[in-house]
C-alpha cells in the first residue's frame, strides 16, 4: 500500500522534529558538560526520549500505515500533532540558541 498525502506529511515532520531534537540534545549534551546541572540533565532526558519517539513514529508510518489508511480524520490528526510538536520544538531550538 502507497503512503498517502498526509502520512508522507506526518512522515517529514517526524523527521523534521527528529532533527531539532539532535541540535538540542547536542547543545544540551555540551552545557551539561560544563555546568553538570541537573536541569539540563532533565532536559538531554527529554530530547532523547522525544528523538526515540519521533524515530518510532517515522518506523511505524512506514510499516504499518494500515493503521491510519482507512480513516483520513485519524491522518489528518496525527499530522495536527506532529506539526504543534514541530512548532514547540522550533521554538523551544530558537530560544536554546540564544
Amino acid at each position: 500500500m502507497a503512503m498517502t498525502p498526509w502520512l508522507t506529511v506526518a512522515t517529514t515532520l517526524a523527521g523534521l522534529n527528529a532533527l531539532l531534537l539532535v541540535a538540542l540534545g547536542t547543545v544540551w549534551l555540551r552545557n551539561y558538560r560544563t555546568f553538570r546541572s541537573n536541569l539540563i540533565l532533565g532536559l538531554l532526558a527529554f530530547a532523547a526520549v522525544m528523538l526515540v519517539e519521533n524515530l518510532l513514529a517515522i518506523y511505524y508510518f512506514f510499516s504499518m500505515q494500515m493503521l491510519y489508511a482507512g480513516d483520513p480524520l485519524a491522518q489528518q490528526s496525527v499530522v495536527v500533532l506532529r506539526a504543534l510538536e514541530f512548532i514547540a520544538l522550533l521554538v523551544l531550538t530558537y530560544v536554546t540558541m540564544q
